[in-house]
Order: structure tokens, then C-alpha cells, then sequence
């Protein structure tokens, strides 16, 4: 009995002893990390916030169009008799293009023409008889009314026989006929189209908050596919309402093509400059950390990162301005903001600021 509780008491003695030991080796574990981790801090690229003149533009896309643009057709029906363009070349404003066979108008007009001069020879008796009291007002009255009939008669005729005659409307260039002489066309016949393409317009549409910063007059600079020269462009009519769709004010721009680079239909790039900014915050779009509501970036504190909550504005190529959250003699850091956490230690190697003026 007495070498039972001797065991138990021994039992009891190692278990509590192994409990000890194990305690006091985490104790000083825990104490050997601290330091460990206290000592140990990232190294980060950091940049010191400075003031900036900043030129804020926006990137669009626009479409170019011709300054004038007609699709040539018959006001009337006929064979075509003349054809007096060629294809691709430039005309004038009242050249005759198309000429439409008008013998059965004219055999018309001539018919009318004889009938109109019989009736005012029958008007110009029925006026001396009336003033001889040999007929009665109501007599002249018919011959007058015979007359002013033939006489308008003879104007509709003239009028269709002019419209067999295709002239263009202003001078341009002519594109690709669709008929040949001898093709019977109708008004509904396309010959050819007529654009004049000396001046070009180019439609965009900006968002809508910026609507109060371009008006008419405003200057503009575009690219096009495929060359990188730079054309400009001035703002001449605005759309008068924000399309409720997509929240954004239709522009329209002329711009000069008299050495016809610029080619209607084409795609074209829009730098629309808006207002300059003297004091502008910049920072890089590297250092920028897109959140679920917005955007962070990561400023030292006393050599500990902390995570700030910005709202952003326009950007360039490597920069984005910064409207909240920072402000001029700030701290940022530009490099492995992605593997910190708000309140770690941090060594930083500032950085000079890369200048940016343009948007």
C-alpha cells in the first residue's frame, strides 16, 4: 500500500515537472521572437509629396466625319444620256454630273409653249373687247384664268426639264458611280456620293462632370490609326442635353484637311485639355492599391506603414492626381505596397519626385 502512494506521488511529481518545462521553454521562446520581430522591418522605395503644376486633359475617342456629305439621285425618271464625271475626282458647286434624256419634256414644254402664247394672244383680245364693253368681265375673267393656267403649266414643265440635269450640290470629291449611260433610273437610283472633305468634323462625347469645363471655342488636339501625327481641332457646336444613357455631352469639332491626310469614318484619338492646376498631388500609379470601395495608399508614420483611404482624379501614363487623403510633404511608398500591412515596420529609401504636368 505504501509503495502504491509512493508511485502516485512520483507520477504526479514528472507530470508536473513536464508541465513546468514546457511552460518555461514557450515563455522564453516567445521572448527570443520579440526582439527577433521588432528587429525586423521591410525595405520599401518610398517618394515625399510635393505640389505640382498639372495640366488636366482627358483621353477620348471620337469619330471623323465629312464637312458635307450627299448621296447623289434623279429628281426624275429617264435614261441616262451623259455621264460628265469621272470617278474619285473633284468637282464644283453647279456642275452638271448627270445628265438625264429629256426629249419627251421638252416635246411637252414646246406643246405648252404654244398654248400658253395662243392664250395670252385670247387674253390680250378679250382685254380690248371688255374695254370696248363688247364682253361681258366675266368672258375676260376666263381667258385671263385660261392664260395664267397655260403659263403655270409651262413653269412645271421648265422646272422638271431643269431637274434632268444633275448638278452637284457644292464642290468635293465624287466617289464611285453606280450607274452607266443608257441605265433607267428612278429617284430612288443612287449614282454616286459627293463628299467635300476640305474640313472635317469629329464627334465625342465627354462624362458629363466635365461638361462645365469645354465650351464652344475650345481647342483640341487628335491622333489617328495608324499615324502618329498630331492634328488639332476646334469645338463648334455642343448638344444641348446629357444623354441620359450613358451620361455624357455630344461634341462636335472642325478641323482643317486641306492636303487630305484625314479620311472621313476614321477612328480618332481625342486630347481634350481642361483646366491647369498649380498645386496638384501626384503620386505613382504603382503606389496606388485598388480596394473594394475606392483606393489605398501606404504612408510612413515614425517609420511604421499606415494605409490611407484616397479618392482619385485624372492620370497619365505613370501617374495618377491624388483629389483626398494626401497632402504636400507626405511620405508615400512606391514599391511592395502589395505584401504590407497597415502598421508594420518600415525602412523607406525616399526618391526624388518624377515631374508630371500633362494629363
Amino acid at each position: 500500500m505504501k509503495t502504491k502512494h509512493i508511485f502516485y506521488a512520483l507520477l504526479v511529481l514528472g507530470l508536473g515537472a513536464l508541465i513546468s518545462y514546457r511552460i518555461i521553454e514557450n515563455t522564453s521562446a516567445r521572448a527570443n521572437n520579440k526582439p527577433q520581430e521588432a528587429q525586423t522591418s521591410a525595405t520599401v522605395k518610398g517618394e515625399v509629396l510635393e505640389p505640382q503644376k498639372f495640366s488636366e486633359s482627358l483621353s477620348l475617342s471620337g469619330s471623323l466625319e465629312a464637312n458635307e456629305q450627299v448621296e447623289l439621285r434623279s429628281e426624275v425618271s429617264g435614261v441616262v444620256e451623259n455621264i460628265s464625271f469621272q470617278e474619285g475626282s473633284k468637282v464644283s458647286q453647279g456642275q452638271v454630273l448627270v445628265r438625264v434624256n429629256d426629249l419627251e419634256l421638252r416635246a411637252q414644254l414646246a406643246k405648252i409653249k404654244t398654248a400658253e402664247k395662243l392664250a395670252s394672244e385670247n387674253e390680250r383680245r378679250a382685254q380690248l373687247l371688255l374695254e370696248k364693253e363688247a364682253i361681258s368681265q366675266e368672258e375676260y375673267d376666263m381667258a385671263r384664268a385660261d392664260l395664267q393656267s397655260a403659263e403655270a403649266e409651262s413653269q412645271l414643265i421648265a422646272a422638271q426639264l431643269a431637274k434632268a440635269a444633275i448638278k452637284a450640290p457644292f464642290s468635293g470629291t465624287i466617289g464611285l458611280r453606280e450607274i452607266s449611260e443608257g441605265t433607267y433610273v428612278t429617284p430612288s437610283s443612287l449614282i454616286a456620293k459627293l463628299v467635300n472633305t476640305d474640313k472635317l468634323k469629329l464627334t465625342f462625347a465627354i462624362p458629363e462632370k466635365y461638361s462645365n469645363q469645354v465650351g464652344v471655342g475650345s481647342q483640341l488636339s487628335f491622333t489617328t490609326a495608324g499615324s502618329p501625327e498630331e492634328h488639332t481641332a476646334t469645338i463648334y457646336a455642343i448638344e444641348p442635353g446629357v444623354d441620359v444613357a450613358t451620361r455624357t455631352l455630344k461634341m462636335r469639332a472642325i478641323a482643317e484637311n486641306k492636303e487630305g491626310k484625314l479620311i472621313p469614318g476614321t477612328f480618332a484619338n481625342v486630347l481634350l485639355p481642361l483646366a491647369t492646376v498649380d498645386d496638384a498631388i501626384m503620386v505613382p500609379t504603382e503606389a496606388l492599391i485598388p480596394i473594394q470601395n475606392g483606393k489605398k495608399i501606404y504612408v510612413v508614420q515614425n517609420g511604421i506603414a499606415r494605409e490611407v483611404i484616397v479618392q482619385t482624379g485624372s492620370r497619365t501614363e505613370d501617374s495618377v492626381r491624388v483629389l483626398s487623403g494626401l497632402k504636400p510633404g507626405d511620405t508615400i511608398l512606391t514599391s511592395g505596397v502589395m505584401i504590407l500591412k497597415d502598421g508594420v515596420p518600415v525602412n523607406v529609401s525616399v526618391q526624388e519626385p518624377v515631374a508630371n504636368n500633362k494629363a
